[in-house]
């Protein structure tokens, strides 16, 4: 990320610049015998650029916008698109979550000073405002008058088809605790609320659960093959090939081609897919990648579908390492989709973040809630 002496040399930079303008004000009036009503004394604008510095680093973005409203000189200070580069890039490995709307322009990688170009072309100021999960959540649309609340009431009483949602990938099978068995011993998270009916060549089984005690849904897990094998490879930290799909014959390459045609009526009929990546381990992306692109091809279901992807770890502890989620999505190449999507940090153990992911994607499933 950016170093603290950069911003702070910024910001140097601006304040000497509005006390020179100042100045030049003051020089103007005595020279005009005009009365000086600026009010002196103890204040923040006195202290060191060090030490403002500090405070805002301390500030939410709502009150950093406050204080940029109290005066001239803060609303100067607090614009400095150095200043929002740099809570860009220290903020965003600690994000839990990003989507298709709040999708960073910036590289976390990307720690250079700025540019004149690269000013004209990104205002970081709104770009944090638009990306920080915490201004997210005060956006999210409520409902704005007593009518919409009752339509939205009586329309929840209208039954409505079970969503179903096809969940994949190698966070299912390479982590050592496992998402999917976590999910179904913890009613308390996710009741279950229907026993799985089928299972497709000892790969995929449809399991339906109950958001919120009141939405059901319905999670086909598409297994790469079966649990014999998965354990195997997972403890001798093999690679397999999945049965999902469709490989290039001859090849050894493991970058899918197309879905497995077994598969094909399976996900034609969800309403949307749910991508757990292991978010433990550094490595290449371009299989993943493929495989996300093969299930949302247009050819398997015309209607663009949302994407949840669980950037899962087994367990969250002071010294264990994640892949930040807006990382992840940067590698998956998600914003090259036309669908929907959201990267959402989870840990197997503890299911944190599961339940944010779950209500986004019924959301954006059509459900409402």
């Amino acid at each position: 990320m950016l170093s603290r002496s950069i911003v702070v040399q910024s910001l140097r930079t601006i304040r000497e610049r509005f006390f020179d303008r100042r100045q030049r004000n003051y020089d103007q009036r005595d020279a005009q015998d005009e009365p000086n009503h600026d009010v002196t004394g103890p204040s923040l604008d006195n202290l060191s650029v060090d030490m403002q510095f500090l405070i805002m680093s301390f500030l939410s973005p709502q009150d950093l916008c406050r204080l940029g409203g109290t005066s001239t000189y803060w609303r100067s200070m607090v614009r400095d698109p150095v200043l929002w580069k740099y809570f860009l890039l220290r903020d965003m490995p600690l994000w839990q979550s990003v989507d298709h709307l709040s999708m960073p322009q910036v590289k976390l990688t990307d720690t250079s000073v700025l540019t004149h170009s690269e000013m004209q072309q990104i205002d970081y100021m709104a770009e944090y405002l638009r990306v920080c999960p915490a201004c997210r959540n005060q956006w999210r649309r409520q409902p704005s008058s007593a009518f919409e609340s009752v339509t939205s009431f009586f329309q929840s009483l209208v039954p409505v088809a079970e969503p179903q949602f096809a969940m994949f990938g190698p966070g299912l099978e390479q982590l050592e605790v496992s998402l999917m068995t976590k999910i179904m011993h913890s009613p308390d998270v996710l009741p279950i609320a229907g026993i799985p009916q089928r299972q497709i060549d000892g790969i995929g089984s449809g399991i339906s659960f109950k958001y919120k005690d009141q939405h059901r849904f319905n999670i086909i897990t598409l297994y790469s093959t079966n649990r014999t094998e998965r354990e195997r490879a997972r403890l001798e930290q093999l690679s397999l090939r999945s049965k999902l799909f469709v490989y290039q014959e001859g090849s050894e390459c493991n970058t899918p081609l197309s879905l497995n045609p077994m598969f094909n009526q399976v996900c034609e009929v969800v309403n949307g897919f749910i991508f757990v990546a292991n978010a433990e381990t550094e490595r290449e992306w371009e299989e993943e990648i493929a495989q996300i692109r093969v299930m949302l091809d247009p050819v398997v279901g015309a209607v663009p579908r949302p994407l949840l992807v669980l950037a899962c770890v087994s367990r969250e502890t002071v010294d264990s390492r994640r892949i930040p989620c807006v990382t992840v999505a940067h590698q998956l190449q998600l914003c090259s989709l036309p669908n929907s999507w959201m990267v959402q940090d989870t840990a197997a153990e503890t299911l944190t973040g599961l339940l944010d992911g779950i209500d986004w994607l019924l959301r954006h499933s059509g459900v409402k809630i």
